[in-house]
């Protein structure tokens, strides 16, 4: 097969001479099925081997997953959820075995392998009340302590940090600075940071750290500002694009690298796909703003004014900067329904996102909620929504949803590190995503969200698997 040098947008995608015959240091090789079709309820199911035959050029007849391994794109940072105060309270509701079992289903052995830990600083919708961790007016911060989260969240925190090991990744995002920072004297419905507050709120960051990092809970990263773009019933603060980078130039930036925290990966931006280019190519302008930033974060929800998500955006972004990674830092589905929380569409919703995420460029990948209760809260202001687990705090029951099956399609096998590698699919049913574990395993996750079944082929180099892809299924090939 002719190979193409060629110039792609993320990370600095490349041509490996190495890898130039994939089947010449694989053949032989069958892959592994893992399933998950709800025509049959069956759920992450090992499903045995499939083998590879030659295959010359297939036809437009043939539904195909083409595969390269010999263009390489972005590395894996890892996947995860947040640990917000709801889901810390719900988890300490619940009997000590479901406890546990909670904690083995998203970062044991045997679990989902997340990695990425995300939560709030100060309070957010997904907390039982608002809250900061200074007193009122404390211009000097003397009175910072964190012994709101000390109850619920980083003990919570400190299971997932345990049982991840040597991978765990936390970073963590505020949503609005104390009231008395602000203009509407409200840390709800918007408002914008007061400048004579800016230098006050980077030194609050740095508190923040120092704290955590006291209790064992090393700190990869943090946002400048979650959802910068939204008047929220709940927490929320306004930055413009300027006012972003400026906070970021004169204060956030220097402070961290002042205080030791030069390592710190900074994103901005937090909000939804919508507006990730405008947002990234105006506070990015500046060079002494972009060296304090390490990547550009953004949330799914942007199908609040349009009918389908704006993958295109973040291509788009990653190409005109190659040097940031792209982080999803939230998304959920809203609006809770007790009875709706085994229905597939949850599921391909994270499936359709992740996907193509990754596709576009994407190097993190955070889930909103890792656990909510039968409510779909706690949350101080009633915006209730679903999660991958739901525990149901009066029985004691844990449910699985749909969420948590899809999303383990491409965390558990794919793992921090793992590069993209180049593919496409010649059937608009069919989603795939594949990349490349450093041990040289090839992992495909392969998705048909259609009503239709589609038999398909998983074509590397002239040689193709048959496989078969069931209306509303998802699965992950592991070569």
């Amino acid at each position: 097969m002719k190979k193409l040098v060629v110039s792609c947008f993320v990370l600095g995608a490349f041509f490996n001479a190495n890898a130039q015959n994939y089947w010449k240091k694989n053949a032989g090789k069958t892959a592994k099925i893992i399933f998950t079709n709800s025509k049959t309820n069956e759920k992450m199911v090992d499903k045995g081997t499939v083998k590879f035959e030659k295959m010359a050029q297939p036809k437009e007849t043939d539904a195909c997953i083409f595969v390269d391994p010999d263009f390489k794109y972005q590395k894996l940072i890892g996947i995860g959820g947040a640990i917000t105060d709801a889901s810390a309270e719900t988890f300490y509701k619940l009997p000590k075995n479901k406890q546990k079992e909670i904690i083995d289903a998203y970062y044991g052995k045997n679990g989902l392998g997340y990695t990425v830990v995300r939560t709030n600083m100060n309070s957010c919708d997904f907390s039982s009340d608002s809250y900061t961790y200074v007193t009122e007016n404390d211009q000097s911060l003397k009175s910072f302590n964190v012994a709101h989260d000390e109850k619920y969240k980083i003990p919570l925190i400190k299971e997932a940090q345990k049982a991840i090991g040597k991978d765990f990744t936390f970073y963590f995002s505020p949503w609005s600075p104390p009231a008395w920072m602000k203009s509407n004297k409200s840390m709800l419905k918007g408002g914008r940071l007061e400048n004579a507050f800016y230098q006050t709120w980077a030194d609050y960051y740095v508190k923040f750290i120092k704290e955590y990092e006291k209790r064992g809970i090393n700190v990869w990263g943090l946002t400048v500002q979650n959802e910068p773009m939204a008047t929220q019933s709940w927490e929320s603060c306004i930055y413009t694009a300027e006012e972003e980078g400026e906070f970021l130039k004169n204060n956030l930036g220097p402070t961290l690298w002042k205080n030791g925290f030069k390592d710190k990966k900074v994103m901005i931006w937090d909000h939804n796909r919508d507006l990730i280019y405008q947002r990234a190519t105006t506070t990015l302008s500046d060079p002494e703003t972009s060296k304090y930033a390490s990547g550009i974060g953004y949330h799914w929800y942007e199908t609040w004014n349009n009918k389908t998500q704006l993958f295109d955006n973040l291509a788009e972004t990653q190409r005109a900067f190659p040097d940031k990674f792209l982080a999803f830092t939230e998304g959920c589905k809203e609006q809770f329904d007790m009875s709706k929380i085994y229905d597939v569409k949850l599921g391909e919703l994270y499936g359709r996102n992740m996907i193509n995420d990754f596709n576009k460029g994407t190097a993190l990948w955070t889930d909103w909620n890792v656990l909510l209760d039968e409510t779909g809260g706690p949350n101080h202001v009633g915006n209730f929504c679903f999660a991958p687990i739901i525990a149901d705090t009066k029985t004691g029951e844990v449910h699985y949803t749909y969420e948590y099956y899809y999303v383990g399609h491409v965390s558990k096998f794919i793992k921090p590190n793992a590069q993209r590698i180049g593919s496409s699919s010649n059937r608009a049913a069919l989603t795939s995503t594949t990349f490349m574990n450093k041990n040289g395993q090839l992992v495909t996750v392969i998705m048909n969200d259609s009503d239709n079944d589609i038999d398909t082929n998983l074509w590397i180099e002239g040689m193709s698997a048959k496989l078969s892809a069931p209306a509303h299924s998802i699965q992950t090939v592991i070569l």
